[in-house]
């Protein structure tokens, strides 16, 4: 099974390249709405974004184009991303449901030369972000001072003075890491603190910390919930992005549930995604686990055997560092002989739905004992129906409910489509799993 590549880390590349002091080249990027989306948006404000093949000839690997003297695709999915001499809006940014490109795009839009109306999806204004909002103001950005949320129009300001700021990022990760990877071009970089109760997805954090000090960015940290950015350039580089290992859970997680086997190549040996926490969480169920390393000693060959549904112990896994996976484990948990709990994930109120409401909903359709905590949902055994399964334009509760359908007959998933946010072959790869040609 061949996963499409990170969200997460190819959000972040587009970014650092469309902010870089020169061009850079992206591979293995995903290819989805999200990412369009994000194109879209980073065009909107100037940057030059090429897609292109490698290819190959008696001279050597450089880019072309198909018919170039005696030139053959080497690889696909080839981004050339340049920079603008400075930002300028061409006016108009589409969002879709995106809260990636919606919360890392707007500190752009702050210092862009022109006005900005920043838009997207209905559901797209329920999501949270005026803690960005009023940090970005507090940093200087033309921002209506009433603004509480997406639809709304910014005044560009090129010489955004930065600095000192404080924001709540409890509701999500993202208002830091966006803030983190403008930071060096504010006038005065950035001194960002985090206050508030919780700080959910550090590793995402951790992961914008890392592309942008591997592209020459200085980051110090002096102490939790503290960064502190200095202003200066960042250093254009080619990035290569690995398989979206949060993508890669639902298959992993059938192999569990149907007492089967999946293998994925390409999985990194040494990872910041948090999706790489499901394998603990797998083990424990009795799952068998083993990553074979491939000659490069990079990355290798993930199996994992799973003991099938009847033979699932409960759990209680605390999933506040990969609240993505919560979907996929809440599918788990319904599943299990003893009783189950997933903590730390009350942020996930505010993704692309109310990911606990809607799974709250759609279990209990199915007959499952389920119900929401304060951070989270707790599951007793049940005997499970089929039913109708509502996505909610959500591509992680498709998966899940899809997840669900290969053990319990009858799940119909109002809207499989949904999954194109993250992975357009999702469908068929899926189909092919379950009818055993694709493992």
């Amino acid at each position: 099974m061949v996963i499409p590549g990170s969200k997460s880390a190819t959000a972040r590349a587009l970014v650092v390249a469309a902010l870089s002091d020169g061009p850079s080249t992206i591979t293995g990027g995903l290819d989805a709405r999200d990412t369009q989306l994000m194109r879209d948006a980073l065009r909107a404000l100037g940057v030059r974004i090429h897609t292109s093949f490698l290819y190959g000839s008696t001279s050597g690997e450089a880019f072309g184009t198909p018919g170039s003297d005696g030139a053959q695709p080497l690889a696909a999915g080839v981004w050339r991303v340049l920079p603008p001499a400075r930002f300028v809006s061409s006016g108009d940014i589409d969002c879709g449901l995106a809260g990636t490109v919606a919360r890392f795009v707007l500190p752009i839009t702050a210092m862009a030369e022109g006005r900005t109306y920043v838009h997207g999806d209905q559901a797209m204004s329920a999501r949270p972000i005026r803690p960005l909002l009023d940090a970005l103001i507090d940093l200087g950005a033309g921002i209506p001072d009433g603004a509480f949320g997406i639809p709304l129009t910014v005044t560009g300001r090129p010489d955004l003075p930065g600095g000192p700021v404080i924001i709540d990022s409890s509701a999500s990760s993202q208002f830091v890491s966006g803030l983190l990877l403008s930071g060096s071009r504010f006038r005065h970089g950035l001194d960002l603190r985090h206050v508030g109760p919780t700080l959910p997805s550090l590793p995402h954090i951790q992961m914008t910390i890392d592309i942008l000090r591997e592209h020459g960015v200085r980051i110090e940290e002096p102490e939790p919930a503290h960064w502190v950015v200095a202003p200066g350039p960042v250093r254009a580089g080619d990035i290569a992005i690995e398989p979206d290992l949060s993508t890669a859970a639902p298959f992993l997680a059938a192999a569990v549930v149907t007492d089967g086997t999946v293998r994925i190549p390409h999985w990194p040996l040494e990872t910041n995604q948090p999706g790489a926490l499901l394998l603990p969480l797998l083990e424990q169920l009795g799952a068998r686990v083993h990553l074979e390393p491939g000659p490069a000693g990079r990355t290798g060959t993930l199996s994992v055997t799973g003991p099938g549904h009847w033979d699932l112990d409960g759990f209680d896994v605390d999933l506040a560092d990969a609240s993505e996976l919560t979907p996929v484990v809440a599918a788990l948990g319904v599943l299990t002989q003893g009783p189950s709990r997933i903590r730390g994930v009350g942020h996930i109120r505010g993704h692309e739905t109310d990911r606990l409401a809607a799974l709250e909903a759609n279990f209990r359709s199915m007959g499952a004992d389920v119900e929401q905590t304060e951070d989270g949902l707790v599951f007793r055994p049940a005997v499970l129906h089929g039913g109708p399964w509502g996505a909610y334009a959500d591509h992680r509760l498709a998966q899940a409910g899809a997840l669900l359908g290969l053990v319990v007959s009858g799940v119909m998933i109002d809207d499989i489509g949904c999954t194109s946010k993250t992975m357009p072959s999702f469908p068929s790869a899926w189909w092919s799993l379950a009818t055993g040609t694709g493992r």
